[in-house]
């Protein structure tokens, strides 16, 4: 079936021609164009040219670069002399794709569309367009994706050189989807590398990269606002024990489940990351220390009630408030003491972390 296009300037919101009906030969080609991201992407100089220059070439007041979506004909670039800029033009969409299903990779060009039964469904709607000529452009693994046209109100046919021409540029336009192909892979695979290189592979929250880097502009933000700031570190209880009980896979596995624990325990705005082999680092923006004190009850007591393989999971922690005039370094050395005099007092505690004070300063047991 032959459906028109048509390609006056239109909106730049959406460039969408018309809402037409889907053909029975475009069930992949969507698909197919959905990997380069053409669709309803804004004007591009380079495709512009190439409109330019098949319409010099082939001495035509019209040309269009084209791509067949679901229910419509989605113009990218188009060349109109001033006599069709402003005016009404419709051309012809099914039988391009008709013609390069059954010829691949060839040339369709109609001298006269009006005296040609393939187009007799358009002939009255395409504004008294004779010369119609387009190169299809197909992906490398067949699909039509569009096509590059040229057309006049004149009856005519383009010289073999013209034609040949048409066929290059449609080419250029297909090597400028691959390029563009290329750049969205490598921007995804520079995407997914990122997130990589700052998730801990094993228990999939971030890792020590991004405990450092939050950890950094959280320190910042409460310097420059004067919000609180608290940090938590904390270490599972008797770890090495399990793993020499157990073996290191079952090791493994628990580490995913207690970090599965502490991340249900945490407020939306809470940072958990793991701080390296069996310890864990929560950085609490805009909290104080005595809330910073009842988060780290909350998560121990959680992990202490969960059923873990094997046996259950304690884990002591050590709470500190970032101090402004020390810095974030001063902050993560408080922790840590708290952590250390936290597990010197029998494990399975929280203990406020000082600098410079050999006890600890506030306490909690089960």
């Amino acid at each position: 079936m032959n459906e028109v296009l048509d390609i006056r300037p239109s909106p730049p919101e959406s460039r969408l021609a018309a809402a037409l009906p889907k053909t029975q030969d475009e069930d992949s080609s969507p698909q197919a164009l959905d990997a380069y991201e053409i669709l309803d992407s804004e004007p591009e100089k380079s495709y512009d040219d190439i409109a330019k220059l098949a319409a010099f070439v082939c001495a035509a007041p019209v040309a269009a670069i084209s791509f067949f979506d679901h229910g419509r004909h989605w113009v990218k670039a188009r060349s109109c002399t001033p006599a069709f800029a402003d005016k009404p033009f419709e051309l012809p969409r099914g039988t391009v794709r008709e013609a390069a299903l059954h010829e691949p990779g060839k040339l369709l060009h109609v001298a006269d569309i009006q005296a040609d039964a393939r187009f007799a469904r358009v002939a009255a709607r395409s504004g008294r367009l004779r010369l119609y000529a387009a190169a299809p452009l197909c992906s490398p693994t067949g699909d039509i994706l569009g096509s590059l046209a040229v057309m006049d109100r004149r009856v005519r046919t383009l010289s073999p050189e013209q034609c040949h021409a048409l066929e290059t540029l449609a080419r250029q336009v297909m090597q400028l989807l691959e390029m563009r192909r290329t750049l969205i892979g490598l921007s995804a695979a520079n995407a997914k590398l990122g997130q990589q290189n700052v998730t801990d592979a094993l228990t999939g929250i971030p890792n020590r990269r991004a405990y450092d880097q939050k950890l950094s502009e959280e320190a910042a933000r409460a310097q420059r606002t004067g919000a609180p700031l608290s940090l938590l570190l904390l270490d599972i209880d008797n770890f090495k024990q399990y793993n020499d009980s157990y073996g290191h896979p079952a090791g493994d596995t628990a580490l995913q489940s207690v970090a599965r624990v502490l991340l249900s325990s945490l407020r939306p705005y809470d940072f958990l990351a793991r701080y390296g082999g069996e310890e864990f680092a929560i950085i609490l923006p805009a909290t104080d220390l005595a809330d910073a004190f009842l988060v780290a009850e909350r998560v121990r007591g959680l992990v202490a009630a969960s059923e873990f393989p094997h046996r259950k999971f304690t884990v002591s922690i050590g709470v500190s408030r970032l101090d402004t005039e020390a810095g974030p370094r001063a902050l993560v050395q408080a922790a840590d003491i708290g952590l250390y005099r936290a597990k010197a007092a029998g494990r399975n505690k929280v203990v406020i972390g000082k600098l410079n004070d050999h006890s600890p300063v506030g306490s909690a047991t089960p």
